[in-house]
């Protein structure tokens, strides 16, 4: 399987990602028990496909060429192979939007769980500030009590601010793959 930076070649509105293999299987994990429609991908076909896809800005229309021999290339192989692909590529969209919405629901508890800590660690520092102790060592716990409330909203923020997108980009690949038109040829005369 060809494993380099792909090289977009575009065939009418859509740009190609392509593969060339000895056989359709290579294409699927062979440790998978699971039958040929509902087959893994091999991770390195999977990486290819979806790296050389998440290149491209996500509205961008591609096609999944597959090369293989030529009396590899029938109706069957075609059709199961390309309904094998989409429902994986479907199942890890399914995987991924799990993945989101229980990134989504962590951090709604630790945004809970933070802000009560920060109101908690806040009236502390009220409490101490209004004891009318001076002293470093006063300042001090004072201080510890205000940065510690701060710090127990790092994780709520990351997550909503940083963590959410990330994902929620790779299900609109997976999605936009669980769809994309994707077509079995004969290699090329000068390949065979």
């Amino acid at each position: 399987m060809n494993k380099h930076k792909p090289h977009y070649k575009k065939e009418n509105e859509h740009y190609l990602v392509e593969i060339k293999l000895n056989e359709i299987r290579q294409l699927f994990n062979s440790f998978d028990p699971a039958p040929f429609r509902q087959k893994d991908l091999e991770a390195g076909a999977e990486d290819y496909i979806v790296d050389s896809v998440e290149e491209l800005p996500v509205d961008t229309q591609v096609k999944l060429v597959l090369y293989l021999p030529a009396e590899a290339c029938t109706d069957e192989v075609t059709n199961s192979a390309i309904d094998a692909i989409h429902h994986y590529f479907d199942y890890r969209a399914d995987i991924t939007g799990k993945t989101l919405r229980f990134s989504l629901h962590q951090g709604r508890i630790a945004l809970l769980i933070g802000l009560t800590f920060l109101v908690a660690c806040l009236t502390a520092q009220h409490f101490i500030a209004e004891m009318g102790k001076s002293g470093l060592f006063w300042k001090f716990i004072e201080e510890g009590f205000l940065i510690s409330g701060w710090v127990a909203m790092w994780r709520p923020l990351d997550v909503f601010l940083y963590e959410w997108w990330p994902i929620r980009r790779r299900r609109r690949v997976y999605e936009k793959l669980a769809v994309m038109p994707i077509e079995i040829r004969a290699y090329p005369q000068a390949h065979a």
